[in-house]
């Protein structure tokens, strides 16, 4: 399936405004997740109106992150807490040989809900996958694979617009690294995703090179650039 550039290019406000418009918080040309499920905001086009519909919505001393290609100077109403380059990498079209293999060992995998929330915080705290909340769970499928009784490894999906979702939190606890266990969770959420008719994608730190060879290597391709930029409004305050 082939989504609209537009569409990839600004993810978080066609999610916020489509798949995730009943979770957004927000309205007019600016929206965001509730601070408990995600730090992500988005306005509808980045210039002075965005700008301003986002610092109205945000409110002083709140901060977010705004995820999108070629984010220019923030206002000066905002603080610049960082900027974070990352490749957008977008699914082939149909299965590579690679994603079948690894989706191989299926039967292992069980779905992650509420009663796994804890065990979720603690893996993701560990492993530092990207931000995730007690919430978070709530933004779509995760996965997870036990041994022993413990999670182990888990993945999940987090921005979803119509026509593609994010594949995102995928981690493994450092003991049982170098199984595959990243692999086969990826490639078990592609599944879930391909099986909606709906294109997977990620986002991967442009450092990250033993990831990204991963994600290639199960189909994926580098789309574009895209710049994570968290920002508060205000000089100083919180993170909220």
């Amino acid at each position: 399936m082939t989504v609209a550039d537009r569409v990839l290019d600004n993810l978080p406000w066609h999610a916020l405004t489509g798949p995730h418009a009943p979770l957004a918080q927000g309205s007019g040309k600016a929206r965001r997740y509730p601070r408990p499920m995600a730090v992500f905001a988005a306005a509808e086009e980045m210039n002075d109106e965005g700008w301003s519909a986002l610092i109205e919505l945000v409110g002083p001393g709140r901060a977010i992150v705004l995820f999108q290609p070629d984010i220019g100077p923030a206002p000066t109403e905002l603080s610049e807490i960082g900027r974070y380059p990352s490749f957008q990498m977008v699914a082939a079209d149909t299965p590579t040989s690679a994603e079948l293999a690894a989706f191989e060992g299926a039967d292992e995998i069980t779905v992650l809900g509420a009663n796994d929330v804890d065990e979720m915080l603690a893996l993701t705290k560990l492993t530092a996958p990207g931000p995730f909340f007690q919430e978070t769970y709530r933004l779509g499928t995760y996965l997870g694979i036990r041994e022993n009784g413990r999670l182990i490894a888990m993945a999940g999906e987090r921005l979803r617009a119509e026509g593609a979702a994010e594949i995102s939190a995928v981690c493994t606890h450092p003991d049982a690294q170098r199984r595959g266990l990243g692999a086969r969770l990826t490639a078990a959420m592609m599944a879930e995703i391909r099986g909606r008719g709906d294109q997977p994608l990620l986002h991967v730190a442009r450092t990250n090179h033993g990831a990204i060879r991963i994600y290639e290597q199960l189909g994926f391709r580098i789309r574009r650039d895209i710049v994570s930029l968290a920002v508060r409004v205000g000089p100083d305050g919180g993170t909220g």
